[in-house]
Formats: structure tokens, C-alpha cells, sequence
């Protein structure tokens, strides 16, 4: 049982480190679905000869 607990310790001792370091650039928000994710315009269509 000792051991469960020695775990959890450390396991969130390495959780709060990370965050910790990596402080605001962490993003929690899950996956992106719609307008507010990145769009990339298609490229030119190349001018017939």
C-alpha cells in the first residue's frame, strides 16, 4: 500500500515540475475543431500555355 502512495508522490511531483516549467505555453483546451483553428489557402492553379 506504501508503495501506491510513494508513486502518487512522485508522480505528481514530475506533474507540478512540468507545468511548472512550462508555465503559460501549455494548451489544456483538447483538440481544435472549426474557425478558430489555422487555414491555409490553396495554391494558384498554374496559367495554361
Amino acid at each position: 500500500m506504501w508503495k501506491i502512495a510513494v508513486g502518487f508522490v512522485i508522480f505528481a511531483a514530475i506533474a507540478l515540475y512540468v507545468i511548472s516549467k512550462a508555465g503559460d505555453k501549455i494548451d489544456m483546451s483538447g483538440e481544435k475543431h472549426g474557425g478558430d483553428t489555422t487555414t491555409h489557402e490553396p495554391a494558384p492553379a498554374a496559367a495554361p500555355k
